[in-house]
């Protein structure tokens, strides 16, 4: 399966998140801020990564525009995360090169859906 890394502030959300992933087989990395979920994603290269918006220092759009104009990460997809639910966020976050955005909270079957959809996109 995946290796997933989810960028989120909250441990309430990264452990739920976690727990449906690893339910499904994938191995999952975690950082609570934009700036380590970058520094992380550089090191490690998962396969795809679950952003947050809302989070101290580097936000979820400046992160997710870092990885996505990066030479070593750009191929790694982005879908973000959030409760964020307005129209406007749903286009910057996709317009700083996110492949796919979700609002919290998330519904597993939905959250599987969206990750094998960006990961067979990528593989393609």
């Amino acid at each position: 399966m995946a290796n997933i890394l989810i960028v989120d502030d909250s441990p309430t959300e990264l452990y739920q998140l976690k727990a449906m992933l690893e339910k499904h087989g994938h191995s999952v990395l975690t950082a609570e801020n934009g700036a380590d979920g970058v520094a992380l994603c550089r090191a490690e290269h998962p396969d795809a990564v679950l952003m947050d918006i809302v989070m101290p220092g580097l936000n979820g759009f400046q992160a997710t525009r870092q990885l996505s104009k990066g030479n070593d990460t750009s191929h790694i997809p982005v879908v973000i995360v959030t409760t964020k639910d307005q129209e406007t966020d749903r286009v910057w976050g996709m317009r700083q090169g996110a492949k796919d955005y979700l609002t919290k909270p998330i519904r597993e079957e939905t959250l599987l859906k969206t990750l094998g959809n960006v990961l067979e996109t990528e593989s393609a």
